[in-house]
């Protein structure tokens, strides 16, 4: 048995590659759009339901920590789709090389910061 081998792995010691990053982020968005779709859901119910319950939930929607979720909600959303896109280019062929790699997760940060902000412009 080797003895070298490491014991207690420290997933904070460990550098990751661009590409890394963007897919653990992209799974991340995945599991925050899951949670969000309940919040979502109940919204549009209490929107159904009726007048007060209408009246009520714009109310609540006003306040400055709803917007910030709804922006948090919406930068996953954007997050995932740009990710995903990528993802559809590479079973297609294009960008499976390393560097095509580093480009594209380039690439999916840049799109995704651009249209996150202009999301927050909307949202504010």
């Amino acid at each position: 048995m080797n003895r070298k081998r490491p014991v207690n792995l420290d997933l904070t010691q460990f550098h990751f590659p661009l590409p890394a990053i963007t897919s653990i982020l992209h799974r991340v968005s995945g599991v925050i759009l899951f949670v969000a779709i309940a919040f979502l859901l109940y919204g549009l119910d209490a929107s159904l339901a009726d007048e007060a319950s209408f009246n009520a939930l714009i109310e609540t929607m006003d306040g400055f920590f709803v917007t910030l979720i709804v922006w948090g909600i919406l930068a996953a959303l954007l997050y995932h789709l740009v990710a995903g896109v990528k993802h559809l280019f590479m079973d297609a062929g294009i960008g499976e090389t390393l560097e095509g790699g580093q480009k594209g997760a380039k690439i999916v940060i840049a799109v995704s910061v651009v249209l996150i902000l202009i999301a927050g412009v909307w949202v504010w």
